[in-house]
């Protein structure tokens, strides 16, 4: 998440653009109310300008919020198998606030991730990079399976406010401070027994094995 500083700043100046905001509307209606209609508009126009600037940061920030901060390497999941069936496996993934029971078909898991890095005035307010985990899937080594046989995927995140990944990709050239944003993915094989340590990092998602199984099933990997 953001840091505290970063997180009390934004909430003050929501507070303090809608507060004005709203105190230029009002004025600006008294003054309309005693004929000084051209004052009155500018005033009630800006007013409803800084109210709708708090609105934007408002949902800006529930989406921003969605994201992780990302200092250092650090352990995102942990994910395990068991068989039930050809090319069928019961999954196991722990995330930092929840464990889920879900089944994932192929030959191999693929979990994605969004990645978001600041630069210029955004790093000096103490924006660190960011990164959300997008969604987890199963995939087939043939690609005619792969085309043609059951696909299982499920999503990671949930969708809060503006979405900013999208905002960010569309008008980047309007939004100097975003340095990168990008997808990352990693995938490793599904075995019986299996278990992996998701990690991201500055250059994206990594897995590690966790048991000989997982690191047999690597070394047999083709």
């Amino acid at each position: 998440m953001l840091s505290v500083d970063i997180s009390i700043w934004v909430k003050v100046a929501i507070v303090c653009f809608a507060f004005l905001g709203i105190i230029l509307f009002i004025m600006g209606i008294q003054r309309i109310w005693r004929r000084r209609i051209v004052a009155g508009s500018l005033e009630g126009l800006v007013g409803l300008l800084l109210f709708a600037v708090a609105a934007l940061m408002v949902v800006i920030s529930i989406n921003l919020y969605t994201y992780d901060r990302l200092t250092h390497e650090s352990k995102v999941a942990e994910i395990s198998f068991q068989e039930s069936g050809p090319q069928h496996f019961k999954t196991l993934l722990k995330l930092k606030n929840k464990t889920e029971n879900l089944d994932l078909r192929g030959d191999d898991w693929q979990i994605d991730a969004r990645v978001l890095k600041w630069r210029g005035m955004a790093v000096l307010l103490g924006f660190d990079t960011l990164y959300r985990l997008d969604r987890l899937s199963g995939r087939y080594r043939d690609i005619e399976q792969e085309r043609t046989a059951p696909r299982t995927v499920y999503s990671l995140s949930e969708g809060k406010g503006l979405d900013l990944w999208l905002m960010a990709k569309k008008y980047k050239r309007w939004i100097p401070w975003v340095d990168a944003l990008y997808g990352s993915a990693t995938y490793m094989p599904m075995v019986d027994g299996a278990s992996y340590t998701v990690f991201v990092s500055f250059t994206g998602l990594l897995a590690r094995p966790n048991n000989d199984i997982a690191l047999k099933a690597v070394s047999e990997w083709r």
